[in-house]
């Protein structure tokens, strides 16, 4: 195990991307008990509100991200600086996407519906991570022999096609299969191929006058959320906590800002 783990990850400089990847998932689950104590007047743990302004914990994320984003730069793939870096920049990280709905929004709505997106994108971010651990490379280059790698021309059209993938499936509304398509292109060649959402900027173009294929999406995501919809709920209010489901107007307490 230990001639395994210097191999694959020490040597090839992922260890700081290993600690981050540690870091970021440690932070959210650690931040969301805590929240889920605030929220139900548990512990020791209160929001943070000095002066009477509440602050929630996006600002010391993102003090943190940008103090071990640019540390990490500075310092490299390798040593001890790079770790302790890494590690910053990933607490920091998972502080500011645990309330990224909060940013898209731009209201607190950590708690409500909306707030389940911070849940979807700390997974998908977690997920990602663990791609580019495993090996995988961005849009496939790494999947050509190194004959192929030498040929400039073969690259770039291995990133032109893979890319163009990865557009159609965002276009026909398929965004998670399309980030994902990134590293694992064939990914993203099964949500090109496939109909795309009914509601999506590919169907609006492509199916204003197919009424057949506009039928055909429809029909597919329907089934395809009533499928998807009770599980994927579940997962979010298993690891992010349930939302409100009639929330009040105005300030809510414990709404997991610390």
């Amino acid at each position: 195990m230990g001639h395994w783990f210097q191999q694959n990850i020490v040597e090839p400089g992922k260890l700081p991307l290993l600690l981050a990847l540690s870091a970021f998932v440690l932070t959210f689950a650690i931040t969301r008990m805590i929240t889920r104590m605030i929220r139900a007047g548990k512990g020791p743990f209160r929001n943070f509100t000095p002066g009477g302004v509440h602050v929630h914990h996006v600002v010391p994320g993102v003090v943190l991200s940008v103090v071990g984003g640019f540390g990490a730069v500075a310092s490299g793939q390798h040593g001890a600086a790079a770790g302790i870096f890494a590690v910053v920049f990933a607490v920091g990280a998972g502080l500011v996407l645990d309330e990224f709905a909060l940013i898209l929004h731009l209201d607190d709505v950590y708690w409500t519906e909306e707030g389940r997106q911070s849940v979807e994108v700390v997974v998908l971010t977690a997920s990602l991570v663990l791609l580019v651990l495993a090996g995988f490379s961005p849009l496939g280059v790494d999947e050509l022999s190194g004959e192929q790698q030498q040929n400039r021309l073969g690259v770039v059209l291995t990133y032109l096609v893979n890319f163009g993938f990865v557009l159609i499936a965002l276009f026909k509304g398929k965004a998670r299969m399309a980030v994902i398509g990134t590293l694992i292109p064939f990914i993203a060649l099964i949500g090109a191929l496939r109909l795309a959402r009914p509601a999506s900027l590919w169907a609006k173009r492509f199916y204003r006058r197919r009424h057949r294929a506009r039928a055909r999406a429809v029909l597919r995501a329907y089934h395809h959320d009533v499928r998807w919809a009770g599980p994927r709920r579940r997962f979010q209010d298993l690891i992010g906590g349930a939302p409100d489901r009639n929330p009040l107007p105005g300030p809510r307490p414990g709404d997991g800002g610390t």
